[in-house]
């Protein structure tokens, strides 16, 4: 078992645990009032840590009774303003809810929401020996992250998390407005499976609080907990290529682009060997002075290094002498622990950051034209920010073994999943960084309204990428619903959901899912 948090201290007649409420003027107020990003500060009137289920069916019925505004968090990753916002009320805070530990009765593993997901890894494998191809980022709750789908650089060969996800106890409200505690499973006879299905990238902050979920792969076997999840490499093949802006023009920066995806459109079919490849391909901007290829292999596959050096070598085909140079293979061998920590925790960023995110998913390639003005943006003389990209991570493999309705998140087939983004430091900035992700982003689909409309080509946004631009026709253009670029085809189940398990509508925000209309 791993976590910091103590059990919760008792009322001194042996009672209910006291109630932890934090209030302006404290000291820790300000530091619990905003999340990773600083765009978003909020000014609740309380702060109500939570250190059970228990104490969250207390709190959610007591707000619910008084007709308060409460929000959730857990990591505190949210891109958007949906914990911090200033018709919130009331936050509670699940972030000592961070518990890992081992659950014999449901053979699977429990992990509370407020658990990090490097504590999450460091505690999986020192004790069991097992993994989750969870995300790059050392500071993410599994709170948010688990029912947006989870991905990571395992995913390629393991899946998303959702596909390890047995479990899920979420405290509602029910039509009676009572709150109550329910646990939901993967098992197609279980009553309350469509909540556990509504969890598998169905978002957070939709359906309730989540308190726990809990573990283990659809195909695990017996009762021995080092079996009940993947167990990850023992080695990776790790390389970390730097490619010099000064080396790159126009023409190179679409072959590279195009390459990429390319190469992963050709090497994504379910079960074959270079699914033990993940490599995420940073296109910074020009500030920054380098294009960064992160490439992870699985060193125990046959034949790592010829993967690696094929991908490489695929990727720089047809470019300049220089930026092939800077594609040679030199990996460093490291554990699969070290490197897990060397990569989530170098995107640890400064402690007053803002951002902006936008997301798409990609089925096909970029056309020269959407190439071109990608790198004209990321070369713009107007506009210089080290902290501008567009990440590319490679999608495929594994995750398109599942089908786009056998769990809420829908994007199965795509090969690449990308996300626009910009970070800052400075309030005074906002409008001229946001001017340039918005503005990225909208050339680059002029042609279907500025968004990624799933159309065979694109395939839509990822939840846990959350943009409340989606939702706003000034910048959405297409008059295709923000619903569909999140969950397509899965959003009416999602909505009847909804209407079974939150019918009073107490958990939403700027892109929850809505309760149906009419019948």
């Amino acid at each position: 078992m791993a976590g910091t948090s103590a059990g919760p201290a008792r009322a001194a007649d042996g009672g209910a645990p006291t109630p932890i409420v934090v209030t302006p003027g404290e000291g820790r107020y300000d530091d619990m009032t905003s999340g990773y990003n600083k765009r978003w500060i909020g000014t609740p009137d309380q702060i109500r840590v939570i250190r059970s289920t228990a104490e969250a069916v207390t709190a959610v019925q007591e707000l619910v009774d008084a007709g308060r505004r409460f929000s959730v968090r857990s990591g505190g990753g949210c891109f958007e303003n949906f914990v911090y916002n200033p018709e919130i009320e009331v936050v509670l805070d699940l972030s000592t809810l961070d518990e890992v530990s081992y659950d014999e009765r449901r053979r699977a593993f429990a992990v509370q929401p407020g658990a990090i997901l490097l504590n999450v890894y460091d505690t999986l494998l020192h004790t069991w020996g097992v993994t989750l191809p969870a995300g790059l980022c050392y500071s993410v709750g599994m709170g948010g992250h688990a029912c947006g789908g989870g991905y990571g650089l395992m995913s390629r060969q393991l899946g998303l998390v959702v596909d390890h996800l047995y479990a899920v106890e979420v405290v509602v409200v029910g039509a009676d407005g009572k709150a109550r505690a329910v646990v939901a499973t993967a098992e197609p006879d279980d009553p309350n499976h469509d909540l556990w299905w509504a969890h598998t990238g169905g978002g957070g902050g939709n359906f309730g609080v989540v308190t726990r979920y809990w573990f283990r792969s659809p195909d695990a076997t017996g009762d021995d907990p080092r079996t009940l999840l993947p167990q990850p490499p023992s080695h990776v093949l790790l390389n970390i290529a730097a490619i010099p802006w000064s080396a790159v023009d126009e023409a190179d920066f679409g072959r590279l682009l195009r390459n990429f995806i390319g190469w992963l459109g050709d090497h994504s079919t379910p079960g074959v060997p270079e699914n033990a490849l993940s490599s995420l391909f940073g296109l910074n901007q020009v500030a920054a002075g380098a294009l960064t290829l992160i490439t992870q292999v699985d060193a125990t596959v046959a034949g790592a290094e010829d993967i690696l050096a094929d991908h490489l070598a695929a990727i720089g085909e047809g470019t300049a002498e220089g930026i092939r140079k800077a594609l040679v293979a030199a990996p460093t061998k490291a554990t699969w622990g070290q490197a897990t920590r060397f990569i989530s925790t170098s995107n640890y960023a400064a402690p007053a950051v803002r951002v902006k995110a936008k997301s798409a998913y990609l089925k096909g390639n970029f056309t020269t034209e959407q190439a071109a003005t990608i790198h004209r943006h990321l070369t713009s003389a107007d506009y210089s920010n080290p902290g501008a990209s567009l990440i590319i991570f490679p999608y495929g493999g594994q995750i398109a073994a599942v089908a786009p309705d056998a769990t809420a998140i829908p994007q199965r087939d795509s090969l690449v999943k990308m996300q626009y983004q910009a970070w800052w430091t400075d309030p005074a900035e906002d409008d001229r960084h946001l001017a340039w992700v918005r503005g990225m982003y909208k050339e680059v689909y002029a042609a279907t309204g500025g968004v990624p409309v799933p159309d065979g080509t694109w395939d839509g946004c990822y939840i846990n990428y959350v943009d409340a631009d989606m939702a706003d026709p000034a910048h959405n253009t297409s008059g295709v619903p923000w619903s569909t670029f999140y969950y397509k085809d899965n959003y009416p189940r999602l909505r009847r959901i909804k209407a079974r398990w939150d019918p009073h509508n107490v958990f939403r925000h700027a892109l929850s899912v809505e309760p149906p209309t009419g019948d």
